[in-house]
């Protein structure tokens, strides 16, 4: 493995913990500055996640600059940008059954459904709006660069696609720290991993990830309008039902 991708796995893990010593930083900060020591404790966790993801967001792309290996394997075996294009788009909707069908397992096997992380990341999205650039946009890059580009790309060169997937998809799934979801998570593994594969191309399955991400956050926020819609909806059906 390249001394780049190393750093890129460091700056990674170091990124996830940061909070530890980040957080505390800026609410002294903001103490500094005159904020109140609650509004703080309330800003300090979305801001620090803010700044984290976006200096290891930096950080990547630099040591990545001289790196035009962005294929998997051979250059010659790329997919053409038409082709790409097409699996970018059709990841999306095979992410979304890929998680469906997760979810309906996990749930006959008696998990409960629903994602604590994504309730977390919900909460903190509506206290500092700007957080949905980092669950959106930011987190799913770099999620895409360490564990598909680097893991998975360094474990497809010595064995098959399976294990290769197996193993970099489940690292993916414990560090969202939601064991109970590991099938749900290495499911999303597993699709990205493929879409990788299929095209040679990381940007294909950047863009899927954050599309999907993009579209469920969305959803989840608007959830209540969404509700209402249906709702009207289904008495205007009724309505004209009745003619």
């Amino acid at each position: 493995m390249k001394k780049e991708y190393w750093i890129i796995l460091i700056a990674y893990i170091t990124m996830q913990v940061s909070s530890l010593a980040g957080v505390p930083l800026v609410v002294y900060i903001g103490l500094l500055l005159g904020n109140s020591r609650a509004e703080m404790q309330q800003l300090a966790i979305p801001y620090w996640i803010v700044i984290s993801f976006s200096l290891t967001l930096l950080i990547v792309l630099f040591l990545l600059r001289n790196d035009r290996k962005l294929e998997l394997n051979d250059e010659r075996h790329l997919a053409s940008p038409v082709v790409s294009i097409a699996w970018a788009v059709g990841g999306i909707f095979i992410a979304l059954f890929a998680q469906s069908f997760a979810a309906t397992i996990e749930s006959m096997l008696g998990i409960e459904v629903g994602s604590e992380n994504t309730q977390q990341i919900l909460g903190l999205i509506e206290t500092f709006p700007i957080v949905i650039i980092v669950s959106s946009i930011i987190g799913p890059i770099l999620e895409e660069i360490v564990f598909r580009k680097i893991l998975f790309g360094s474990l497809y060169k010595r064995m098959n696609f399976f294990f290769a997937a197996l193993i970099s998809s489940v690292i993916f799934a414990v560090a969202h720290f939601e064991l109970e979801h590991i099938l749900l998570y290495s499911a999303m593994g597993f699709t990205f991993a493929f879409l990788y594969v299929k095209t040679k191309r990381i940007l294909v399955p950047i863009f899927a990830h954050v599309a999907m991400n993009t579209l469920v956050v969305v959803i989840q926020l608007n959830q209540g309008k969404l509700e209402k819609w249906l709702q009207d909806a289904e008495q205007i059906q009724s309505f004209i039902g009745g003619f």
